[in-house]
């Protein structure tokens, strides 16, 4: 199987903005976010679909999930929901998205993918994000 984008992050030949990494996950800022402060948490096993995930990776996905979403309401207090997106339609590699955000059109609106990021804003919101521990 060919390495996805998200095995080359883990395995670091491509950067990425991390805010959390324990030995089964990763949590990384998404470049082309549907609102600021859009996370991926990303399971380092290569699996196309979240039910094929043996049962240590799939608790190790949620467990992140949820130490994310904490993160982003602290970070987010604005903000009334915590988006969670498990749709699997870009990248062959189970990733779970989620985002700060308050109303219906700000849940589904599509993200500018042509658009160059912003290096220099999405370091200082992933050392705002990091979760320690």
């Amino acid at each position: 199987m060919q390495d996805s984008v998200f095995t080359k992050i883990i395995k670091g030949t491509i950067p990425s903005f991390t805010i959390y990494e324990d030995d089964k996950t990763i949590a990384i800022l998404d470049i082309h976010p549907v609102q600021p402060g859009m996370v991926l948490v990303i399971t380092k096993v290569q699996v196309e679909n979240f039910e094929d995930l043996d049962s240590p990776d799939y608790t190790a996905l949620w467990e992140t999930v949820r130490k994310v979403a904490k993160q982003l309401r602290l970070a987010f207090p604005e903000c009334k929901k915590i988006a969670i997106q498990v749709e699997g339609l870009d990248v062959p590699h189970v990733h779970v998205k989620l985002f700060p955000f308050d109303k219906p059109e700000e849940f589904r609106s599509i993200p500018d993918s042509t658009k160059q990021a912003d290096s220099a804003t999405l370091a200082a919101l992933a050392e705002r994000l990091k979760i320690h521990g």
